[in-house]
């Protein structure tokens, strides 16, 4: 009898460990997928996607892994619930592919949200199977837990969006922070293609932007340029020992180029535009915008509905240019040499004559770019006389704009002594301007000065890094402002020496203001050398807007309102969907042999493998 009880008890909880055991296959340990739908791009999560939610059994390190109708996704985004709040901006955390293969994740998950990018199409049904690899520790083990769950979700059937002949698409977050409705603004950005998909970029490109409420997608202006391929592969041939040089390329081949649209954002907010290519047989579109180039470089014309410019034939520098609403009012210098209203840069480096940029006769090289959203003309050469100095002039021209921007370079090739070293000059005839404006940093107040009255080679100091400096005519109501967007000086050899560096207007027969950034010229003691050193590199850009006094305020209001928007650009966020051909893994190569930083953190792959 005793044998006999002992055997049933036994017996017993075989089984009944059994049914546990069985209980959890089947099922009894498992996850649920509270919620889960298709998703519209918005600004937190821009691109067409499944969102799911996830209920985990207990909190565990956790892998995840999505499939979509059969085919599994390269990589998925996993949040902790607290991550993603607020979709109306973009996200703030975000973990990339060489992420996942550097290190893996040891948080401990309970309520996960997963979020895969699909394309999906209108009236499409997607089955997607989200699978959970429950683990102890962040390293994967043979009795971790491995459970799924499959769900079937339609997409609305009246949702429009672009045409599937497009392959692929990347994301791009536009997000307006001065408070200002962003009309028509040009936006550029450089992206990245693999070559099979980028075949003939500049007619398969279109910008489409996406309307937040009804999510309906737009069609705006684009412009593609400035393409390059990058074609070489990675050598992955072994060594002469017959050891593989490495498990996956360091890089795979790639096309690079300027993607430019125009983008409305409203004040304070974020807006999506997809950029959609890889279409063989898509056709080039012609888009019309104001914005119109006519000439040879240098001796460009660029024109749109607010001002006409004229470059100048030889140096390809500002040479004349007229409000549209004042056609009889032209801005330009013409007083002396070479008579451009942009001058620099320029060096003084006696008994060498003194040079600018402005006094090229031609260039030898010169690049421009035409098109609805943007226009370009570019040159650089060594200064005319002084091979030791190079330097660069780079304009950009936008459609329904009141300004230009402007961006020069300057480099000392040798060492040389100058006794004046100069930057961002702006030159008028005298008689067409008759006051000045700028902020004045140290007094903390706008300073306005008749320049009409001021006597000759008077100099009027201000800081160097002065954010606007205006010159207008009461008289014509034209006004011609310069609002300093950056400002830099470098060395490589060694610091820069700069004498005294400031901004100054001075006058003559012409009425100019220019940048000092060593200049012994116009100091007490006019004849002394300063070195300009070996790798030193002055650069600088400025946005230069001409436009009509304001009458009922202060006659500068106009450079006012456009410093606060120039000095706020429309900010970018690029996001890209995964593709296949990613490696899971990742190698670096390090210049020394050493500690990579991974050797004991427990969640280091590569210490740990």
């Amino acid at each position: 009898m005793n044998i006999w009880n002992y055997y049933l008890r036994t017996t017993f909880f075989s089984l009944l460990i059994l049914i546990i055991f069985i209980g959890k296959v089947n099922g009894q340990e498992k996850f649920s997928i509270k919620h889960i739908e298709l998703g519209y791009p918005t600004p937190g999560i821009p691109f067409y996607h499944f969102k799911a939610e996830l209920e985990l059994p207990h909190s565990s390190i956790i892998e995840v892994e999505a499939t979509v109708n059969g085919k599994t996704l390269r990589a998925t985004d996993l949040y902790r619930e607290n991550d993603i709040n607020d979709l109306s901006k973009p996200l703030l955390s975000h973990r990339s592919p060489s992420g996942y293969g550097l290190s893996e994740d040891g948080t401990l998950y309970k309520n996960p949200l997963v979020v895969g990018w699909v394309k999906w199409h209108p009236g499409a049904s997607y089955k997607i199977k989200i699978s959970v690899r429950m683990k102890k520790t962040a390293q994967a083990e043979k009795n971790d837990i491995r459970l799924f769950q499959t769900r079937t979700i339609k997409a609305p059937e009246t949702a429009k969006v672009f045409d599937n002949s497009w392959k692929n698409y990347k994301s791009i977050t536009v997000s307006e922070t001065a408070g200002i409705d962003r009309i028509s603004e040009s936006v550029e950005t450089l992206l990245a293609f693999y070559p099979d998909e980028a075949q003939h970029l500049k007619r398969e490109v279109r910008v489409m932007a996406v309307d937040q409420q009804t999510y309906e997608l737009t069609e705006v202006p684009c412009q593609v340029y400035d393409v390059m391929k990058s074609l070489q592969e990675d050598d992955l041939a072994p060594d002469e020992n017959g050891v593989p040089s490495r498990e996956v390329p360091l890089w795979l081949p790639t096309i690079t180029a300027r993607v430019a649209f125009l983008a409305d954002v409203p004040a304070k907010s974020s807006r999506v535009y997809l950029v959609f290519y890889n279409n063989e047989d898509a056709f080039a579109k012609v888009y019309q915008t104001d914005l119109r180039v006519q000439g040879e470089a240098p001796g460009l014309r660029i024109d749109n509905n607010l001002l006409s410019i004229v470059l100048h034939p030889n140096s390809g520098h500002i040479d004349q240019v007229t409000l549209k609403s004042k056609p009889e009012e032209p801005l330009f210098h013409r007083m002396e040499t070479n008579g451009a209203i942009h001058w620099n840069p320029g060096i003084y480096t006696p008994p060498k004559a003194w040079t600018h940029t402005a006094d090229w006769k031609q260039p030898q090289n010169m690049k421009s770019v035409s098109g609805p959203v943007i226009a370009t003309s570019e040159a650089w050469d060594h200064l005319r006389g002084v091979p030791e100095v190079d330097a660069s002039v780079r304009y950009e021209f936008y459609p329904n704009m009141p300004y230009f921007i402007s961006s020069t370079t300057m480099r000392i090739n040798e060492t040389v002594g100058s006794m004046a070293l100069r930057n961002g000059e702006i030159v008028f005839k005298r008689e067409l301007m008759t006051h000045a404006a700028w902020y004045d940093i140290v007094r903390d107040t706008i300073i306005t000065y008749d320049v009409s009255n001021m006597p000759d080679l008077t100099i009027l100091k201000m800081e160097a890094d002065v954010p606007w400096i205006t010159f207008y005519n009461v008289n014509t109501g034209i006004g011609f402002g310069g609002i300093q967007l950056s400002y830099a000086n470098a060395g490589l050899e060694s610091r820069t020496r700069l004498l005294n560096p400031y901004i100054y207007i001075t006058g003559g027969p012409w009425i100019y203001w220019s940048r000092a950034l060593s200049l012994s010229f116009l100091s007490s003691n006019m004849q002394q050398l300063i070195p300009a050193m070996k790798g030193a590199t002055f650069s600088e850009k400025w946005a230069y807007i001409t436009y009509e006094i304001d009458k009922t305020r202060v006659p500068y209001a106009p450079i006012l309102e456009w410093q606060h928007r120039l000095t706020n650009p429309l900010r970018i966020h690029i996001v890209e969907e995964v593709d296949e051909r990613v490696s899971k893994s990742v190698e670096e190569i390090y210049i020394d042999d050493g500690k990579s930083g991974w050797e004991d953190r427990a969640t280091g792959k590569k210490g740990n493998d």
